[in-house]
This record gives C-alpha cells, sequence and structure tokens, in this order.
C-alpha cells in the first residue's frame, strides 16, 4: 500500500479555525482511508492480506455501510469471513481449549485495519505538527489563532510534546494547549449551564436569544470530552 495515503499537508489542517485542528486531522486520514479500501485498494493484495487478518471495528465498518461501494464492501467482508472461519473453526487433529479459542476470537473483534492506519498516520503528523511549531513563528502564530482543542487531542499534544521538544519551547506550546482547551472548556461550562436553565419554570417565555448557542451544548460536550462529532 502506498505510504502516503495518510499524508495530509499540515497547513490544510490548520488553516481552518473551527474547532479541534487534530480531530480535523483524523477525520481526513479516517475520511481518506474509507475511500481507499472501497476504491484503490481493492487491486493491492497486500491491503487485502491485511484487511482480511485485521478486519474492521465497529464505527469503520457502519461507515464503510454508508459508502456507495457495496459491492468493494461485500467482495472485503467476504475474504474476512473466509479468514474469521479459518482462524476460528479449521480443522485439526488436536482440539484447541477454550482458553484459547477465545483468545483468537477476541483479537479477531479488537483489531481493525483503518484503526491501525489512522494510528500510523497521526504518529506521523503529530510529531511534524510539533516540529513545525518549534521551528516556525509563523505556524506558532497559525497553532494559537485556533478555536479550541479537544480533551483526548490536548492530552496527546501533551504526552507527545513533553517527550520531544526541548524546555523552553515546550513551556511556550504547553501554555499555548492550555489555552484552547481551557477557554472552550470554559465557554462550553457556561453553555451547558444555560442550558440547563431553558427547564427552568422562571426563565419560560423570557428572551431566547441568550440561549441560542446553547441549545448544542450536549453535543459539544461530548465532542469536547470524546472527540467525536462537531464542536
Amino acid at each position: 500500500m502506498r505510504d502516503d495515503i495518510c499524508t495530509i499537508p499540515i497547513s490544510e489542517v490548520f488553516e481552518p479555525k473551527d474547532g479541534c485542528p487534530i480531530c480535523r486531522m483524523r477525520n481526513t486520514i479516517e475520511s481518506r482511508m474509507v475511500e481507499y479500501i472501497l476504491g484503490a485498494a481493492m487491486m493491492e493484495p497486500d491491503v487485502r492480506i491485511k484487511t482480511n487478518e485485521l478486519g474492521f471495528c465497529k464505527d469503520h465498518l457502519e461507515m464503510m455501510m454508508k459508502g456507495k461501494n457495496r459491492l468493494s464492501l461485500a467482495l472485503i467482508l467476504e475474504t474476512h469471513l473466509d479468514s474469521v472461519k479459518n482462524e476460528l473453526f479449521k480443522k485439526s487433529f488436536i482440539k484447541p481449549s477454550a482458553k484459547k479459542t477465545a483468545y483468537k476470537a477476541a483479537r479477531i473483534e479488537e483489531t481493525c485495519f483503518v484503526c491501525d492506519r489512522i494510528q500510523w498516520g497521526m504518529e506521523r503528523l503529530i510529531a511534524t505538527t510539533l516540529r513545525m511549531y518549534a521551528n516556525e513563528s509563523d505556524f506558532r502564530r497559525l497553532f494559537k489563532d485556533q478555536e479550541c482543542l479537544c480533551l483526548p487531542h490536548y492530552r496527546l499534544l501533551m504526552e507527545e510534546a513533553s517527550n520531544s521538544m526541548d524546555k523552553k519551547r515546550l513551556s511556550d506550546f504547553s501554555a499555548d494547549c492550555n489555552n484552547l482547551a481551557e477557554k472552550y472548556l470554559s465557554e462550553l461550562t457556561v453553555d451547558v449551564n444555560k442550558f440547563t436553565k431553558m427547564f427552568d419554570y422562571r426563565n419560560a417565555g423570557g428572551e431566547t436569544d441568550e440561549f441560542d448557542r446553547a441549545k448544542d451544548s450536549i453535543e459539544r460536550a461530548f465532542a469536547f470530552l470524546t472527540s467525536r462529532g462537531e464542536m
């Protein structure tokens, strides 16, 4: 498989100022991989070998089911199911123990080709992001101007930066990450509080403009806490 399938120009990710940039990074890789698997990957034997072995998690299987190429998905599932059958129910003179069989089944459930490739791509793109922050003043300004960082990606950036940045640059980067996450969290907390007050009878018939931004605060809280959804 082409190693550049997960490549995204970092500037492409950070130019918009809408939500968490690392979520955009992950979502772009994810959508490219799903499109690739149902398209060009059908003609690549090495990819089919890996999809047969790893299969797909629930979330990514659902994404593929929503795609247009149902025939490609059926062909992929056909050979994956054969692989599962061979792994679990292959005839043998030595009958495997229940514990060993359960372990094999668990491995099939827990692996996903798309998750594996997203992880591969994210590791490289996060490393590039940190290098750009360390070396390019224009990118540091672009990073500071983002709308927010979700909690999982705030944690990811802080972890990776602590392992690769020098102390001076790490201090600046940590401060920027803290500002992006804390500012959004403070605003989100206010909006969720406003949402709860919408159900107070004392506010019935009052001005609705105050609560407009609060209406989707539960969805935005979900996105902030999980990195999934619209922030």
